[in-house]
This record gives structure tokens, C-alpha cells and sequence, in this order.
């Protein structure tokens, strides 16, 4: 008995010591060998970067940094923004050059500044390039859609997502974007009918934000903005939780452990899921004559799940989503068809408001093209001013201020040869605004630059990509400019604005660029003459 007793515990103590040694291996490996490697990989060929500490990488001098970029408003209202928005590159790529390395936690990032090898990563058909896995937080914001799948699942959902955004098939929805804009702009009229002869002060961030949830509701799931208020709430908090995780240190696992925030996020991610699934369920029961001539609905949904009908029906079923792929994709709709949207009305309307000769251009433009008749589709594409002040609006204020790749294996970037698992990480904001592309009037307001057009606004023609390049660009591009094209041209139609003296210019990314402190605006109504 002894002797069998003895021999457990050898067998158990082995375990044990088989087990500790696999993870101290592994730990040597993720914290020291492979960083190291990279450093050597990179230092070799010439590139410099942050130095490397153990587990924390470059993230507490990012955090400082972007701690004291925030810390105030910026002294005078200037376009200059890449200091306050991505501090971190503006120090570090003074200090090491272009291109330079920096670590985020454990990991590495390459900072490629040409536009010549961004369109290459970024255009890239072969798959070489795919999508860090991205933290459980951003995850539960916006599913496992269109935006962070990868290979034959994002081939997938593309084929599907795609006809929800053609031209043709959004065009009928300018009139659901009209409605719900004439009922934003009724509101703000009872406001100013009780306002002195200044104007009335209103906060559009905060009311662009609700206008585009509404649009969103009404155009994607053929709802109101009541009915999905819920979703764009709850949303809202994990979209604040991913941002702050962003400048923390991330651990694998911990995610798993139920502390208040974790538990928090659970319990948000679990209640979108269920009101997701509501909507989605809603419009798979058994259809009545009367319903079955059109498909699931003319919405973003309905659209969507009769393209999947398609594919589950055709010969190649493994292209058709689940259930709970569509609810990802829902995810996406909800998030980012109204918070993009939002966040480029309200810069748009920032720069028209100090900029009053252009808001005059555009305002002649609008009555000269529809009067002041409800826009439709075919109106909205001939104002090219309005589309020129749209791009230049999104070059200095873009959605997103950064794109990041990883390289799957071992691959010859330019000049550069790039080890497995490198990561990339591309600039947008510093991109457009660079003297070397845009001119020494990169910081300055200027929508004439996009005259010619997109490709010629700049010395590259790739220098410009708020939505990103290539395959892989925004989906959703068409149906955004289309939705700012309508609630701007209603606006001018109605209301002259310029910007209050109560506003503070703070640029902040939480996820997306918006106003850290809102966005103050003075409207009066007009008497249009046509």
C-alpha cells in the first residue's frame, strides 16, 4: 500500500513539476525571448523604438502621456490636433523617426507612415494581413462582424453585408433620414421661437447623437429610436469601458474573473443580446401572405437576412450566416451606423460654424439644387460642395484615428522584412494631417482641396482614408454621407449657425474623435428666398 501511495505522489509531483516547468517556459518566451526577437528584427534593419519593460511594454508612458494631453482644453480653436489625440506618436516619431517601434504590453507595434506600404498592407487580397484579436470588452460593442472577422468568415459576411449598402437600395431611405430630421429640427424651432433675438444655444453633439439613433433604428431595424434607446445606452458604457481599456495593460484570462466591471459588461453584452434576438426572431415567424412578397422587410435587417436566404439556399450553404452571426452584424449597425455619422455632423457643423463663408457656399448650393423642398437622393448627389466640405471634415476630424494589422506569417513589407505576428499600426489623423502630403495648409480648413476629386486632394493619391482601403474599407461609407448630406442640407435650409462662446475645443477618441466637453452651437432660424 505504502509503495502505491509513494508512487501517486511521484506521479502527481511530476505533473506538477512538468506543468510549472511548461509555464515558465511560456512565460520566458511571451515576456522575454519574443520581444526580444522582434527588437532584434527591427533594430537590424535600422528601425529604432520605445524600450521594452516587462509586461507593461510602452503603455504607462502612452496612458501619461494621453493623461496630460486631456488634461485641459487646447488654448486656441486650431485644427493642429495630433498632439492631443496620439501624443505618443507625435513624441515618439520625433524622437526615433519613420518608421518606429513601440510596445503595447508584450507586443510590439510598427508605425508605418507610407502611403505606398499602407495601401499595399491594406489592399492586400491574399490574406496576409489580418485583424488582432481584439479585447473581450470591444467584442461585446461590436460583435464578431464584419469588423473583426477574418479569412472565410469575413468573406462571408461580406458577400451578405454588401447588398445592404448598395447605392440603389439605399436611396429609398433618404426620406426615412428626412423625417426623422424634420422632427429634430421642429424641435429645435420651439426652442428658438422662445429664445431672445442671440439665438438659441443647443448642444448638437448630444442631439446628433439621438438624430442618428433614430435614423439608424428606423432605417436598419424599422423601429424608432425608443424602441432601440436601450441598445444605444447600453452600448454607450461598453463603448467608454473599451476605451479605457485601450491604455491599460491587458492580461489573457482576465477577462474570466468576475470582478465589478467584468460582471458589469456581462450584464450589458447579455441584455443587447437578448434585445438583438428579440428583433431578429421577430422577423423569422411565419410570414403571412400579405408580408411574403417582401422578403424579411425593405430595412438594413430585412435586406440582410434576405440575402442570407439566398446563400442558405443556394449551393454553397457554408457562405450563409447563424443567428448569431446577423446578431453581430446588428451589433455593428447599431454602433457604428449612428456614432460615426454623429461624430462627422458635428465637426461638419463646428467648421461651417467658424467658417461662415463656406456655411453661406453650401446654403446657396442647397436652395440652388432643391429650394426648400425635402432632398432626395438624386438632389443629394449633385451639391459638390457639400461633399467636398464632408471630406475635408473628415480629414481633420476622422472617425477613427488609427488602423492595426498583423502580419500571419513572415513577409517582405517595401524594404522591411517583417517577422510572423508583427503588428502594424497605421495613423489616420497623423496621415491627413501631413505637411509632407497635404502642404503647409495641412492643419488649415480648406474644401477646395477636394475639387478634383478624392484621389487628388493630396500629393498621394492614398493619403485620405477615413474609411479605411481596399477590400476591407467601411462597408457602411455610402450610407453615412448620405445621412450627413440630408440632416445638412435641412438644416441650412432653415437655420444659420455660428459656434458659442461656451464651447472648449478638446478633441477626444473614445473609440471614435468627438468633442470631449460637447459641442455648443448658436442657431437662428432664416427666411430663405428662392
Amino acid at each position: 500500500m505504502d509503495c502505491v501511495i509513494r508512487s501517486s505522489v511521484e506521479a502527481f509531483v511530476a505533473i506538477l513539476v512538468v506543468l510549472f516547468g511548461s509555464i515558465v517556459v511560456k512565460l520566458f518566451r511571451d515576456l522575454i525571448w519574443r520581444p526580444y526577437a522582434f527588437h532584434k528584427a527591427y533594430a537590424g534593419q535600422g528601425i529604432r523604438g520605445t524600450p521594452y519593460r516587462i509586461l507593461a511594454g510602452s503603455v504607462p508612458e502612452y496612458t501619461e502621456l494621453l493623461r496630460e494631453a486631456h488634461a485641459q482644453p487646447m488654448q486656441n480653436i486650431s485644427h493642429d490636433i495630433v498632439p492631443r489625440i496620439t501624443p505618443e506618436y507625435h513624441k515618439w516619431c520625433q524622437i526615433y523617426g519613420e518608421p518606429f517601434f513601440y510596445w503595447y504590453g508584450i507586443h510590439s507595434r510598427l508605425y508605418i507612415s507610407e502611403p505606398e506600404l499602407i495601401k499595399e498592407v491594406l489592399s492586400n487580397k491574399f490574406g496576409h494581413y489580418d485583424k488582432p484579436t481584439p479585447r473581450p470588452i470591444l467584442l461585446a460593442l461590436l460583435g464578431r462582424g464584419l469588423v473583426f472577422a477574418d479569412g472565410l468568415r469575413w468573406v462571408k459576411h461580406r458577400r451578405i453585408v454588401s447588398p445592404v449598402f448598395n447605392v440603389d437600395k439605399l436611396k429609398p431611405m433618404v426620406k426615412k433620414m428626412a423625417a426623422c430630421t424634420s422632427s429634430m429640427l421642429e424641435n429645435w424651432q420651439e426652442m428658438m421661437a422662445q429664445a431672445d433675438s442671440h439665438g438659441k444655444e443647443i448642444d448638437v453633439h448630444h442631439d446628433f447623437r439621438a438624430l442618428t439613433a433614430d435614423i439608424i433604428s428606423h432605417t436598419a431595424f424599422g423601429s424608432s429610436y425608443n424602441e432601440g434607446k436601450e441598445v444605444f445606452e447600453l452600448q454607450r458604457q461598453l463603448q467608454e469601458m473599451a476605451a479605457k481599456a485601450e491604455q491599460s495593460v491587458f492580461i489573457p484570462g482576465s477577462q474570466y474573473i468576475p470582478t465589478r466591471k467584468n460582471s458589469h459588461a456581462w450584464k450589458i453584452d447579455r441584455r443587447v443580446k437578448e434585445i438583438l434576438n428579440s428583433i431578429i426572431q421577430s422577423r423569422l415567424e411565419p410570414r403571412t401572405t400579405t408580408r411574403a412578397h417582401v422578403g424579411y422587410g425593405s430595412d438594413l435587417l430585412g435586406i440582410m437576412m434576405t440575402a442570407n436566404q439566398k446563400e442558405l439556399g443556394g449551393s454553397q450553404r457554408n457562405l450563409s450566416m447563424t443567428i448569431d452571426e446577423i446578431m453581430n452584424e446588428c451589433k455593428t449597425f447599431f454602433f457604428a451606423g449612428h456614432d460615426t455619422t454623429s461624430n462627422l455632423l458635428t465637426w461638419a457643423v463646428f467648421l461651417l460654424s467658424i467658417n461662415p463663408e463656406w456655411q453661406e457656399i453650401l446654403r446657396k448650393e442647397v436652395i440652388s439644387v432643391c429650394g426648400t423642398d425635402i432632398p432626395d437622393a438624386d438632389m443629394l448627389s449633385k451639391m459638390k460642395s457639400m461633399t467636398m466640405v464632408l471630406n475635408e471634415t473628415l480629414r481633420l476630424y476622422p472617425p477613427a484615428s488609427k488602423i492595426i494589422r498583423k502580419a500571419y506569417k513572415a513577409i517582405k513589407l517595401g524594404q522591411f522584412s517583417l517577422p510572423k505576428g508583427a503588428v502594424l499600426s497605421f495613423s489616420i489623423l497623423a496621415m491627413h494631417h501631413n505637411e509632407k502630403f497635404w502642404g503647409l495648409d495641412a492643419n488649415l480648413f480648406k474644401p477646395e482641396r477636394f475639387a478634383a476629386g478624392v484621389s487628388k486632394a493630396a500629393i498621394h493619391p492614398n493619403a485620405f482614408f477615413p474609411f479605411s482601403l481596399g477590400p476591407r474599407n467601411c462597408v457602411g461609407q455610402n450610407f453615412a454621407m448620405l445621412e450627413a448630406k440630408t440632416v445638412l442640407a435641412m438644416i441650412l435650409q432653415r437655420l444659420s449657425f455660428s459656434l458659442s462662446p461656451a464651447y472648449k475645443h478638446a478633441p477626444i477618441a473614445v473609440l471614435t474623435l468627438q468633442p470631449q466637453y460637447g459641442m455648443q452651437i448658436i442657431f437662428k432660424s432664416i427666411e430663405v428666398q428662392t
